[in-house]
């Protein structure tokens, strides 16, 4: 790719002890009256986050002179220029965000979405751009890595990168510091993995094949042998005591995880933190395919100012949520047993959620921008999760196809890819290619599981393939139908609708301090310690404190409140859904 004469920025990690960093960004031919913007969100995280608040100091020079710049809204500015010589504009960005959505920098790492940092030009968004990353002095020992092209780059990853368009500028996040890097072929092509804040325990040539197995799965469930639509991959993990996420990218992913939960040197065992950690980077490495290209059609050009609306998201979340652990057991990490567990608790979680009776999947989708970026404690009544019911309408779709003897949702996924040429895709379409494959229309699974509230028919579709569902007594807060802290007394997160304590009167916030058990009081330590004292009994006096006033509320604790556990009956008959795939 040659030089660009598009936007240029230059990025400085000016002052870690302040978490600024200094951009400069020359646009080598400015329009009259110069235009750009910062986006007020990131593809992949639908919320707006208005990341222009941390922008300061703007100011622009032409000809070395200094020229006006004028704000024209919360993220937006007008510089009053002329179109005959380069136009150079110069800021600073605050960042402290230490997710993968926004930006961060100290003097232990730096890393940076360009939405974040770099300003978009107005009329040149569709020019190739330049990102330069300058060395910083203070920290020799740092280096840098981004999924951008290299144009001239030094031994430590900094210099200069190639973007052909704002789009990929803003699709390659960059990681800068210290960090492990180690390196791997998948389908041919090299994948390289960048780990930030790692303990010494960490045993990066365990995770890494690990990586690559799950790399080798999922290329081979697209492409079969041929080669996946990417030159190389970079997975950037950010290690910190408590935390976990992901952002999807075109041929990167920024992760973020629990140092608890990488793989220690000398372990051999799967530990649970671990499995979910594989499950996190399985997920984001499907949306390579399952977001990135084949995608809704309203983000077949993101529109960076304001949230872009699509009922899609339980298909493109949901259903790489359920590839994501299933593919970890095709790829031979885990086994039946755990992955059934991870499959029980996924249906758990929507059976728990009275909001699923409330709102269907694509309702929640489109409304991810206001409810399931902004929980509260009424979102569990209100709302349902398209990543969690996404997946559970995925395996039905998955399990009805198998059980009908015509295709399966695996086939499903690559006529799609076919189909849409690996572009813009709408329901329409996955409608289209379940009645070529499955022989017959799914208009009424589609009106139901996806755009209405009734019950998935998970447990008959389950047992078809040789898994039994065992319902067993449910823990005492789904008995009651709260959510609880536990960290500072007994505090209510949530009380979910229709259940025991929302009839007792118990709310949001309320600290449950103690019961009454046939005239004697008690004080609760833990929410467990009420079956101690109420025995028998079911009937209590539930004692709680609301804004500093004490209550005294009647509660039934009810009996035949279940969960689900799933368990093989029949292996034999789900290996051609679990076991390894030609």
């Amino acid at each position: 790719m040659r030089p660009a004469a598009g936007p240029h920025y230059r990025i400085e990690a000016a002052d870690p002890a302040a978490h600024l960093f200094h951009v400069t960004l020359t646009i080598t031919q400015p329009q009259a009256a110069q235009k750009v913007a910062l986006p007020a969100w990131i593809p992949g995280s639908y919320l707006v986050r208005e990341f222009a608040r941390h922008l300061l100091k703007l100011s622009a020079r032409q000809d070395g002179k200094a020229v006006a710049v004028q704000q024209l809204d919360k993220a937006t500015w007008q510089v009053e220029c002329v179109p005959s010589s380069p136009l150079v504009l110069v800021y600073e960005v605050y960042a402290f965000d230490n997710s993968v959505r926004a930006a961060w920098l100290d003097s232990q790492r730096g890393f940076f979405n360009a939405t974040s940092l770099c300003l978009r030009v107005h009329g040149q968004a569709q020019e190739a751009h330049e990102l330069e990353l300058v060395a910083p002095r203070a920290f020799p020992h740092w280096e840098a890595a981004t999924g951008l092209e290299p144009l001239k780059t030094g031994k430590r990853g900094f210099g200069t990168y190639a973007a052909a368009d704002y789009d990929e500028l803003a699709d390659c996040p960059v990681e800068m510091g210290p960090f492990f890097s180690a390196e791997f072929r998948a389908g041919g092509v090299p994948h390289r993995v960048v780990v930030a804040g790692a303990a010494a325990s960490f045993d990066g040539e365990r995770m890494v094949g690990d990586m690559q197995k799950i790399c080798e799965a999922q290329i081979r469930f697209w492409h079969d042998r041929k080669r996946p639509p990417f030159k190389s991959y970079l997975f950037l993990l950010n290690v910190v005591d408590d935390g976990y996420g992901g952002l999807e990218h075109r041929n990167s992913t920024a992760l973020i995880a629990s140092r608890r939960d990488l793989p220690r040197a000398g372990e051999t065992r799967m530990s649970e933190g671990y499995v979910t950690l594989l499950g996190l980077i399985s997920h984001e490495y499907f949306h390579t395919w399952n977001v990135k290209r084949l995608r809704p059609a309203e983000f077949a050009q993101y529109d960076y100012t304001r949230e872009n609306y699509t009922q899609l998201l339980w298909f493109f979340e949901g259903f790489t949520s359920y590839y994501d652990d299933l593919l970890l057991k095709r790829a031979g990490l885990i086994d039946e047993a755990t992955y059934l567990k991870l499959l029980t608790k996924t249906a758990n979680q929507v059976l728990q959620t009275p909001g699923r009776e409330v709102q269907s999947v694509a309702q929640a989708s489109f409304d991810a921008w206001v409810k399931y970026y902004r929980q509260d404690e009424n979102t569990a009544n209100a709302t349902v999760s398209y990543y969690t019911k996404g997946a559970l309408v995925a395996l039905c779709f998955d399990l009805t196809l198998r059980a009908e003897g015509q295709a399966n949702l695996d086939q499903v996924m690559r006529a799609l890819w076919t189909r849409c040429k690996a572009g813009p895709m709408a329901e329409a379409d996955f409608a289209a290619v379940l009645k070529e494959l499955g022989g017959r229309g799914y208009h009424r699974e589609l009106a139901s599981w996806v755009h209405g509230v009734r019950e998935l028919p998970m447990k008959e579709l389950l047992e078809q393939q040789g898994v039994a569902v065992m319902e067993e007594p449910s823990q005492l807060q789904q008995r009651l139908g709260v959510r609880v802290t536990e960290t500072s007394g007994i505090v209510l997160k949530n009380v979910l609708r229709g259940g025991a304590a929302e009839q007792a009167g118990l709310a949001a916030n309320d600290e449950f301090v103690g019961v009454e058990v046939a005239g004697v009081a008690w004080r609760l330590a833990k929410l467990d310690d009420l079956l101690l004292y109420a025995g028998s009994h079911r009937k209590v006096t539930a004692i709680v404190a609301r804004d500093r006033r004490l209550l005294r509320l009647e509660l039934n604790l009810p009996a035949g409140v279940t969960t689900w556990r799933l368990v093989m009956r029949d292996a034999a008959r789900a290996q051609s859904w679990l076991g390894p795939q030609n």
